[in-house]
């Protein structure tokens, strides 16, 4: 039998283990010590970080949100009723991302970018972090650029710039979503990128609000984050920061973006009840002490790109529910603190038929006036005060039988000023013919036209300009001022409309 030299067998084997290879893997695990209500308390767990993600058997996730010496609390996105205690589960070392891109336009998604409207899968592999640190004051540039709404009296009296955060608040059907979505559907051609954000509303509210906007083509540029009322949860809590995410990706692409938080009042009570389900120490209301930096953080990253970053923007339209009218409560106080603006919506107002019931007094934008076209605040200047002193003069003349003649055409003016107001829900306008409109109520153009009559006034001189001066309304767009030029061809276009006119 032929023997192999020692020399051989040890050139055999050291080839042999040049060429082994081995992957080695560690991974933490844990034990689940409590589950219930969607939060799981997890024993093993030393290195986890604050919102990493965590595996539990099942497929399902979730998200580390306290950490504690002998635990951490998770809070499940997920159906909690499938994890057990004693699991084992492991963690991820990842932060929590959700899906970003073009491809998820014209789509309804859940907060961790999964469709649920029935279209089939996203084909998206960009993603992007749920939560970021917001840009700093160098990275930012002032508020200079308007976005319109399409509607009256938010562009003339509280107008919106790109880049700020204009809070929506009102008591529960008064029109707050309505505004929001008036202002989605006008972003049509304006290559503005829009997301709204469904907390915690009723799924046919949502199914409404998607219908709405597929009828007036606005679903082509939005994207709709859903975490309604059957949602556990987390997922209502984690909504706005993935709807902020999938807006930012535009943001940072150096476009536009428009988001929607409908409303941050059920996102409050979300996290209060995650809250308190991690017992954590209950502050003013029951709501955890950090509750007003769980919105701040989320606000601020509304934002004006400077030109070295991009220059794009994102423009945050949070919504609040108030109880009663009362703005002084908690939630209230704290959003309209960090926002830089509201409009208010009145309830008596919207049931006097008043569409949208913005309350003037309590409405104001810090920095929309500085967006504002020079046009607009050319014929909203003297608005606002003379609207201020007609909701004054009208509560007095409740009381009062016997009003001076100035009183009474002060109260004349102002009620057709009003009327001018009014706007139909879903039917945005633009801002050229805002001008126009305005134009003929602040220069005393409706004094001889019934108040009955001023909306039939309104449209009819709407239609006339569109159709006999379409030149006008488009240097009015162009000019974005109101010239001596144009001034005169309105007044001359406003008396040959008159004469035709049968008030």
């Amino acid at each position: 039998m032929a023997t192999t030299r020692k020399d051989e067998i040890t050139a055999i084997l050291k080839e042999q283990i040049k060429g082994f290879r081995y992957d080695l893997e560690m991974e933490e695990v844990g034990v689940v010590v409590e589950v219930g209500d969607g939060i799981a308390r997890v024993y093993g767990l030393e290195r986890a970080v604050s919102s990493e993600i965590i595996a539990f058997p099942e497929d399902v996730y979730g998200l580390v949100l306290n950490l504690e010496e002998e635990s951490v609390g998770v809070a499940l996105f997920g159906e909690s009723e499938r994890i057990q205690e004693g699991d084992e589960v492991r963690r991820t070392g990842r932060v929590l991302e959700t899906p970003v891109g073009e491809e998820l336009l014209g789509r309804v998604v859940d907060p961790l970018g999964r469709p649920v409207d029935g279209k089939g899968p996203i084909e998206t592999k960009k993603k992007r972090k749920a939560e970021i640190k917001a840009p700093g004051v160098i990275e930012r540039q002032p508020v200079n650029t308007p976005l319109q709404t399409g509607l009256k009296s938010i562009d003339a009296m509280t107008p919106i710039g790109r880049g700020q955060r204009e809070l929506i608040i009102g008591d529960r059907r008064t029109g707050k979503t309505a505004i929001a979505i008036d202002a989605i559907i006008n972003q049509k051609g304006e290559d503005v990128f829009c997301v709204y954000v469904a907390i915690g509303q009723k799924t046919s509210t949502v199914a409404r609000v998607v219908k709405t906007l597929e009828e007036h083509g606005a679903l082509d540029y939005t994207i709709v984050v859903v975490a309604d009322a059957d949602s556990p949860t987390p997922m209502q809590y984690l909504a706005p920061y993935s709807g902020c995410a999938m807006a930012e990706y535009f943001t940072y692409s150096g476009k536009d973006a428009f988001i929607v938080y409908d409303d941050l009042s059920k996102h409050a009570v979300a996290y209060r009840e995650m809250s308190l389900l991690l017992r954590r120490p209950p502050g003013r209301e029951a709501y955890p002490g950090d509750i007003f930096y769980t919105h701040s953080r989320l606000l601020e990253r509304a934002v004006r790109l400077s030109d070295n970053h991009g220059g794009g923007s994102l423009t945050a339209f949070p919504i609040i529910e108030t109880k009663d009218g009362d703005i002084t409560a908690y939630i209230p106080t704290n959003v309209i603190s960090i926002t830089d603006g509201q409009i208010y919506l009145e309830t008596s107002l919207f049931n006097q038929g008043f569409r949208p019931a913005i309350n003037v007094g309590n409405s104001v934008s810090r920095v929309g006036g500085d967006a504002q076209i020079k046009a607009m605040s050319q014929v909203a200047g003297e608005l606002r005060l003379e609207l201020s002193q007609y909701r004054e003069l009208e509560a007095f003349a409740e009381f009062s039988s016997d009003l001076d003649e100035e009183s009474k055409a002060l109260l004349a003016r102002g009620d057709r000023l009003m009327e001018v107001l009014k706007q139909d829900q879903y039917r945005p306008m633009p801002v050229e013919e805002q001008i126009a409109s305005l134009y003929v109520a602040v220069n005393d153009h409706l004094s001889d036209i019934e108040v009955g009559s001023v909306r039939r006034f309104e449209e009819e001189w709407l239609r006339y300009l569109r159709s006999e001066e379409p030149d006008l309304l488009k240097e009015i767009k162009s000019e974005k001022e109101l010239t001596d030029s144009i001034r005169d061809r309105l007044e001359a276009a406003v008396a040959r409309f008159k004469e035709g006119f049968g008030g």
